[in-house]
């Protein structure tokens, strides 16, 4: 058990450094061929071949692998290569997280100054809540994640935003892979518990981290729909339980509703549809 547990740590004893080297040229190839295929809208085994520097028996294989996996596509007709619909919704992805960070900046700017706190802009990723932009607040005592910050969606403001916009059965898929860790004696660590704080939250529209994963912070969130009116990201505003008492919390929950309507409405996109 222990000398398989070191082995999948480092590198398999069957793969020597020249194999590791192999696979990383035929990566490398691979992606060359890529983005050759994306700068043409079509071009054929030969023009590929050539332009990379590799033999065209090389560049099939390469060009197939892609095929089955959707990046490239070939035109049997004309025996050309085109890029493929999987490279497309890649593109788009990165292309709508770059618009959500420009759309919401200006909008967690008023939120930080209509509310005096840290605003936040956050994805879900995997079965956690990563934080992608932050707008800090003036105030010596705030909140900081810095971007890329990972973390639990249960016992995060915007996490739970995200989660209540699920179905109830992806919501259990992720409760599955990744539990319900306790970080304070205020965190949902039983579903039933989470279950009813995502229903309240669906009723509101705006979700609630009560000292959930740190004790003495408070944390307000909405969530942005997309065209679809599926939650993309999610907006919030972190502070000191302090300056966040229960009245305040209530005065601030539709502010950051409106907020993450704003955002919504800059990206072009609309309210979420019915769960199951």
């Amino acid at each position: 058990m222990t000398e398989q547990t070191t082995r999948t740590r480092g590198r398999p004893r069957s793969l020597s450094p020249d194999t590791n080297a192999a696979t990383v040229q035929a990566l490398d190839r691979g992606l060359q061929l890529l983005v050759i295929v994306a700068k043409e809208s079509k071009t054929t085994l030969t023009e590929l071949a050539l332009r990379v520097g590799m033999p065209a028996s090389t560049a099939h294989r390469l060009l197939v692998t892609l095929q089955r996996r959707g990046f490239v596509d070939f035109d049997e007709s004309t025996q050309e290569w085109m890029i493929g619909i999987e490279a497309f919704r890649i593109g788009s992805a990165f292309v709508q997280r770059t618009s959500l960070v420009e759309a919401g900046r200006d909008v967690m700017r008023r939120l930080m100054e209509e509310t005096g706190e840290t605003a936040n802009l956050g994805i879900a990723d995997d079965g956690d809540v990563v934080f992608i932009s932050q707008i800090e607040t003036p105030n010596p005592i705030r909140a900081f994640f810095s971007v890329g910050t990972r973390g639990p969606m249960h016992c995060s403001g915007i996490g739970k935003a995200l989660l209540a916009e699920m179905p109830r059965s992806k919501v259990e898929q992720v409760l599955q892979k990744k539990g319900l860790e306790e970080f304070t004696s205020k965190t949902l660590t039983s579903p039933d518990a989470l279950f009813a704080d995502l229903e309240a939250t669906r009723a509101r529209g705006w979700s609630y981290d009560d000292e959930e994963r740190h004790y003495g912070m408070r944390c307000i969130a909405a969530p942005i729909h997309n065209f679809h009116g599926e939650a993309i990201a999610g907006i919030s505003i972190s502070g000191p339980a302090a300056r966040l008492p229960d009245d305040v919390i209530r005065e601030l929950g539709p502010k950051v509703k409106r907020a993450a309507t704003g955002v919504t409405k800059l990206l072009g996109g609309r309210g979420s549809p019915p769960t199951d």
